[in-house]
């Protein structure tokens, strides 16, 4: 079973998604500043891998780093804790709640219902 990302966990799955796999010390490199040390990423890893979310392949001493879940299984998985634990499931409420608090306006409600259609229609 899945499970959320903790801040430094999706720090390092955002940048294996995006270089595809890579060193410890290549996701380091990919970080923004302050950068945290070699062993709290090299930790960050392991515990990523214990939970299943990436896998390696060993070249000699060296580990090579790579996704085991696509950036897209997460977002589905984010996605449906934030509908169930926020808005009922009910996409209603998302839609109010992006009306009201976040301000969108007719025009992206609009573009919004358009794409909804869109996508609809080519299922």
């Amino acid at each position: 079973m899945m499970r959320e990302l903790t801040k430094a966990e999706e720090q390092v799955m955002l940048i294996l998604w995006e270089i595809k796999e890579g060193l410890v010390k290549e996701v380091i490199e990919k970080m923004t500043p302050p950068k945290p040390a070699y062993n709290t990423v090299s930790t960050v890893i392991r515990v990523l891998e214990n939970k299943g979310f990436i896998d390696h392949k060993a070249i000699g001493n060296t580990h090579i780093y790579f996704p085991s879940i696509s950036e897209e299984q997460y977002k589905h998985f984010a996605f449906d804790k934030v509908m169930n634990n926020y808005f009922e499931n009910n996409y209603q409420s998302l839609v109010s709640f992006l009306v009201k608090e976040k301000n969108m306006d007719m025009d992206e409600l609009d573009e919004l219902i358009k794409m909804a259609e869109t996508l609809k229609n080519k299922k």
